[in-house]
């Protein structure tokens, strides 16, 4: 099987990664963006629960909104504005 060397350039260059104090704070603010969203959204339905079945309601929601769709979101708009610097 024969591969075909495809030619580089400096778009095709990947962001280099976060330091992992940026990837805290960027996973701070989509945390805290979806703590309160989801407060203001459930918060009212979810009231007359037991603090640990309101808890695990509301970390089921916001933990998998964060780790797949907001921290990520968020490194590529981080990897695009890199890029139009750069």
């Amino acid at each position: 099987m024969t591969t075909v060397a495809r030619p580089t350039t400096a778009s095709a260059q990947p962001a280099a990664p976060p330091s992992v104090h940026l990837r805290a704070l960027l996973t701070w603010i989509a945390v805290f963006a979806a703590l309160t969203v989801v407060q203001l959204l459930v918060g009212p339905y979810v009231k007359g629960f037991p603090v640990l079945l309101r808890t695990l309601v509301i970390t089921g929601i916001v933990v998998p909104a964060v780790v797949y769709t907001l921290v990520p979101n968020l490194l590529k708009v981080r990897a695009a504005v890199l890029r139009q610097r750069g």
